[in-house]
């Protein structure tokens, strides 16, 4: 879960959603390879967080910090379960994903090397595999890389919108660099209230706008998993919602 403070409690959303935020972002670019590539593509950013932990309603305290608050992702240790469960999923949509999800979970968990055994193995696993899906799909380092650097930027700029990090008083963040790697874009709101514009321009229309749902809780602690599902289930949802908007003078990179 994605967990922030609000006025009344906790504003969760869930990273289900956020992926699917994600996948609304990449939308937004031109395609980029052939249609079934982009597909593809767009598969595995709308699916990267699937897999999650099942701790609905079952007791214990997956869900929550040790003072009993909804634990935010961050808070959370990594779970190779749930990483080998994101990759045998992907399997099931084919070579191209599974190459992109594969290459998502290096970039995640690669510092982790040297901690567990079974997490080395892990990380050779995917490393031997990411080789062999280039060559099975007769797609070279770069290209792949092309391909992977576009979820990971509509991925971050996705987090950046959920955690609610756009900077105040129209400073700019960075967001990622883009397919190719040499174009680094950013994020600001250039007025209090108004569009979001991304810097240079990348999308294919001069205006949109994206949304994800969020749900409100207004009881701080919990004593379980099972009551924080409860309250999940029973709180009422939001639309946020962000437009996007090419600022003037900005150029499409």
């Amino acid at each position: 879960m994605i967990v922030n403070p609000a006025p009344a409690g906790w504003q969760v959303i869930y990273q289900q959603a956020h992926a699917l935020l994600a996948a609304q972002l990449m939308w937004q670019w031109p395609p980029l390879g052939p249609p079934d590539r982009f597909v593809g593509l767009l598969a595995a950013v709308a699916q990267h967080d699937d897999e999650q932990a099942a701790w609905h309603g079952r007791g214990g305290h997956y869900g929550l910090t040790p003072a009993g608050a909804p634990a935010n992702f961050t808070q959370k240790a990594f779970s190779l379960e749930q990483a080998q469960s994101l990759l045998a999923a992907a399997r099931f949509q084919g070579r191209w994903r599974s190459l992109l999800t594969s290459m998502h979970l290096s970039v995640l968990y690669e510092n982790l090397r040297g901690q567990k055994k079974e997490t080395d193995a892990f990380l050779d696993e995917l490393r031997t595999g990411q080789e062999t899906w280039r060559r099975g799909l007769k797609i070279n380092q770069k290209d792949a890389q092309q391909a992977y650097d576009l979820l990971h930027w509509c991925d971050r700029l996705s987090l950046i919108l959920c955690r609610q990090e756009i900077p105040e008083m129209g400073r700019a963040v960075e967001i990622y660099h883009g397919p190719g790697g040499t174009i680094t874009h950013t994020l600001s709101q250039p007025a209090a209230e108004g569009p979001l514009a991304v810097s240079p321009w990348p999308f294919r229309e001069e205006a949109f706008s994206v949304s994800v749902e969020a749900s409100a809780l207004s009881q701080l602690q919990f004593k379980d998993d099972a009551e924080l599902a409860e309250a999940l289930r029973a709180a009422p949802v939001e639309t946020l919602r962000w437009e996007l908007r090419r600022a003037p003078g900005k150029q499409i990179s």
